[in-house]
Formats: structure tokens, sequence, C-alpha cells
């Protein structure tokens, strides 16, 4: 063990001193997910308030006409637009000009007629040729017939306690209790929980930056095996006791230490300035992170047993980045692409490593979500160290 953590020191000295190493693995990264997320910004705006438009004047200025306000502003249908300087004459044009889609009008003393029991007819203005004209009226008449069921259940219990004050009260809860009833119904659609739109867009821009630029990182961590073999280190290396197992180890625990810190570096800016939230579910992410830096450094580990020289390094890295990145929905989420590219850009395991963070810090998904990306980053480390170790029994004989 001792004989794989010195090549492991060895290795992380001459890695940190080449200044790309923070260039690609933190300074990038960071310029980029900020970019990115501006840049994403867009696809995750707040939906648009689609309600129809309504005029609303209040001529009566009664507790009981701003209680009716209320209960339609609240509505899922349509949305009061109000202007108190507007007069009925106003009301009737931007209806006809097709501004509004309809307007309701409450009538003065209409508070007071209600809790006498004989409320005042609403003057709702409406294009009856409209189709939105029937669904505009049929609400406000919800409204308003709920207001007036509240009023004389605060009536009756007003009246059995012979308390007039207790009207108030009673009219507050009834009121309550139409905006929270005690039996509601719901439908899911097991979608994640909705959340800023600019944590929204950082979701997918940070951890699709953190990978791309882990691979990008890669460039010196190779470079070192190269130039390992190329002054004839390795050679010397091998005279020693020191087995070719041990090397291959020793490079491989610097390169996963070295992304690892990245990544735990740019899940706490993320989490932190970015408000995306890693640590919703803390060992899944850190699972994820985990299997991402293995299946990554040990593609940095064949690429450096596979160069030649600096500069077969550089393409043998950057190619990769670019289409694996691609591929996987590091620049673009896949869920905007079609079933058939999906199932393509998941032979990358950038894929696999956004799907696991996506599941927990945007999708909502809990921890058994994150099992199956995992796997698939473990099956690829496995497949890289094989084939780095084949290749590197090879160029060491």
């Amino acid at each position: 063990m001792t004989r794989i953590f010195d090549i492991t020191m060895k290795d992380l000295v001459q890695i940190l001193r080449d200044r790309k190493t923070f260039m690609f693995l933190l300074l990038m990264p960071v310029a980029f997910t900020l970019f990115f997320a501006w840049a994403f910004g867009g696809m995750y705006k707040a939906p648009a308030d689609n309600r129809l438009p309504v005029g609303f004047l209040d001529q009566d200025g009664s507790p009981l006409s701003q209680d009716l306000r209320s209960m339609l502003a609240s509505s899922s249908l349509i949305r009061l637009d109000e202007n108190a300087k507007r007069s009925p004459a106003d009301l009737d044009q931007l209806v006809t000009d097709g501004k509004l889609a309809a307007a309701v009008i409450v009538p003065a003393g209409y508070g007071e007629a209600a809790r006498a029991g004989t409320p005042l007819q609403l003057n709702v203005i409406a294009d009856p040729s409209q189709t939105p004209s029937a669904t505009i009226q049929s609400d406000v008449l919800t409204a308003a017939g709920r207001l007036m069921s509240a009023v004389r259940s605060a009536q009756i219990a007003a009246g059995m306690s012979n308390d007039p004050a207790a009207f108030d009260s009673a009219l507050n809860d009834a009121l309550a209790a139409w905006q929270d009833p005690p039996i509601q119904m719901a439908v899911s659609s097991g979608a994640a929980p909705a959340q800023d739109p600019n944590a929204m867009s950082a979701a997918h821009a940070s951890p699709g930056m953190m990978l791309q630029f882990a691979i990008a990182g890669l460039i010196t961590a190779a470079t070192v095996i190269v130039n390992e073999r190329k002054t004839r280190s390795l050679q010397r290396l091998l005279t020693t006791a020191t087995s070719r197992v041990q090397i291959l180890l020793g490079h491989y625990l610097a390169i996963f230490l070295l992304i690892f810190t990245q990544f735990v570096i740019l899940i706490a800016f993320a989490q932190l300035l970015l408000k995306v939230d890693y640590m919703r579910v803390p060992l899944a992410t850190l699972l994820v992170a985990v299997a991402a830096a293995a299946c990554i450094s040990a593609l940095g580990l064949l690429i450096g047993v596979f160069a030649k020289s600096e500069e077969q390094t550089v393409v043998l890295v950057m190619i990769p980045m670019f289409v694996l990145s691609g591929l996987g929905g590091a620049w673009m989420p896949l869920e905007y692409t079609g079933a058939a590219f999906q199932s393509i850009g998941h032979v990358s395991p950038v894929a696999w490593a956004m799907d696991g963070f996506k599941n927990i810090i945007a999708r909502g998904l809990g921890f058994s979500s994150i099992l199956l990306p995992v796997a698939a980053l473990a099956g690829y480390a496995l497949l890289f160290l094989v084939l780095a170790v084949w290749r590197f029994q090879r160029v060491s004989e």
C-alpha cells in the first residue's frame, strides 16, 4: 500500500503544479455553469398566467363585496383586471374590443342586501357569441353562490349564539372553509415539486459542466503517465519491487482523488450560491459523485496508457469530452430530444451520471432512483480499467 500511496502523491504533486489543472477543473466549470444556467433560464421560465382576463368594478365597497372579489381572484379560470377609474361604459367597450373576456360589476348596496338574504344581481358584461362567456358567468355565479352560502351559515351561527358580533367571525370561518375544504381531490403525475426557475436552469448546467470539465481535466493527469514512459521512469520503476498493479492503482487513485475533490468543491458551490439542492438526498449525491469520479478516472487511466505523446493525449481527451458530453446531455437536456436520441445518448456514461444527479436535484426522486445510473457508471469504470490493464501490460513489456 505504501508504494501505491507514494505513486499517488507523486502524481498529485506533478498534476497540481500545472496551471491547466485549476483552469479545467475549477475555473472553467464555474464560468460555464453560470453561462449555461443563464442560457437555460429561458427554458425554465415560470408558466404564464393563461386565465381569462375579466374586468372588475366594485360600486359597493362593502366587506362582502370585497369577499366576493377575493373569491374571484383565487379562481383558476379567470384573472381579475381591476382599475378603479374605469366606468361601466369603459368596461363594456373593453369587452367589445376583445381586450377583456368579460367584466363583473358589483352594484351599490350588494353587501347590505346579501346580509338581508336578498342579494342584488351582479352585472356581468360578456359577449354571448364568444365561447368563454358561459364559462366566466358560471364561475362568477359559483363564487356568488358560495358567498351567500357562507352568509347563511354565519347568520345561523350568530342566531344560535344570540351574539350579533359572532356573524363576522362565523363568516370568516365559512369563507375559509371554501378555500380549504376538509375533503380534496388531487391528481399526481409523479413529477418533481415546483422549483425556482433559476435553480432549475442551474440544476442542469451544474452537473453537465462539472462532468464535461472533469473529462477535460484528464489532460494533465494522462500526461503524467505518458511522460513517465517517455522519460523511462516507468522502466526504472519496474526494476524495483513495485508491481504493475501497484503502479496502475497509484495512478488511478491520484486521478480519482483529483476528480472527486473537484466534484465536492463544485457541488458545494452550486448548493450554496446557485441553490441547486444536491443535499436533498446527501447519500445519493455522494454515491453518484463517487461512481462518476471512478468512471472518469478509469477513462483517464486508459487514455494515459494509450497515448504516446502529449499532443496525442490532448486529442484523446478532447474527442471523448465533446462526444460523451454532447451525446450524454451535458449541453442540452436529453428530455428535449426524441426517444431514439435518448437511447443513443445513454451509450455515453455522462448520460448516466446526469440521470443520477438530476434524479435528485431536479426530478425530486429518492435514493432508489440513482441505483441504475450508479451501476451503469460502475460497469463503464470496470470496462475502462480492464482495457487499461490490458494495454499497460503491452506497453510495459
